[in-house]
Order: structure tokens, then C-alpha cells, then sequence
């Protein structure tokens, strides 16, 4: 059986994905009935397009496989807390289950308010924290090198 960890590495996977196009190393992957239906991470500077969170790519590609706009039977892993406006497009989505790895005490959703999720989303933060901070530290570390 899988577990957090598990689909969390896949995320990671989607994140390095991204610092290879130099994007913020943010990956995602959707997860309903234990198989992966969505995969996605940062493509803001390869699509000039400040809305192209991890995130939301995700839900868009999640929504087509389902057939319908809902995500009530999904959890969303991504590496890194989300934003409020992605935490907003999640609302919408009605999506089931947040997973997180590190918390972005700068831009997370946290930071505004819990409501910004469906009140019927479950909630878990800090899996495999360290890998999800440190790919994020190191990419920007590089930056300002």
C-alpha cells in the first residue's frame, strides 16, 4: 500500500522537473483510488504566465481524467504549502485531501486563513519536510550566487 511518503517522492520528482527549466522547484502530483491522475509543477517562466502554479496545472489535468470539476475523492501532494490563490482554486475544487511537504511562512495560504480550503478539505502538512525545504533552499541559494 502507498503512503504520504511515497506519493510525496513523486511530487519531489515534479519539483526537480522544474529546476531544470530554472522554475521554483514546486511539484504536484493528484492521487485518487491510489493511482496518480495528474502530475505537474511550476511552469510560470517557461509559459510567462503567473498563474501557472503546480497547483493549478494539476487541478486542470485532475479535472480532465475525472470527467468533471470536482476533486472530492483526490489528495493533492505538492512540495511546497500553497499559495492563497491556489489554496482558492482547491476551494473550488472541492478537492478532498491537502498533503504538503514544507510551509511557506512568506506567500502559504496558512498565513491569510485555514478557510481559504473547503471546509470538508483534510489538512496535512510536513511530509518529508527536509528534501521539499532543502530543493527549495538550494534553488534559490543558486539564484543569489
Amino acid at each position: 500500500m502507498f503512503d504520504d511518503a511515497c506519493w510525496m517522492k513523486e511530487a519531489l520528482k515534479e519539483a526537480q522537473k522544474a529546476a531544470d527549466k530554472n522554475e521554483v522547484p514546486v511539484g504536484v502530483v493528484i492521487v485518487c483510488q491510489d493511482r496518480i491522475i495528474a502530475r505537474a509543477h511550476n511552469l510560470t517562466e517557461t509559459l510567462r504566465d503567473v498563474t501557472a502554479h503546480a497547483e493549478m496545472q494539476a487541478v486542470t489535468m485532475a479535472a480532465d481524467a475525472l470527467g468533471g470539476k470536482y476533486l472530492e475523492d483526490c489528495t493533492l501532494y505538492v512540495t511546497l504549502e500553497p499559495c492563497p490563490m491556489c489554496a482558492g482554486a482547491l476551494y473550488w475544487a472541492r478537492l478532498g485531501r491537502l498533503v504538503y511537504g514544507a510551509s511557506d511562512d512568506k506567500r502559504g495560504y496558512s498565513l491569510l486563513s485555514s478557510r481559504l480550503l473547503h471546509p470538508k478539505t483534510i489538512v496535512s502538512g510536513g511530509v518529508l519536510t527536509e528534501p521539499c525545504a532543502k530543493m527549495l533552499q538550494k534553488f534559490f541559494q543558486k539564484k543569489r550566487d
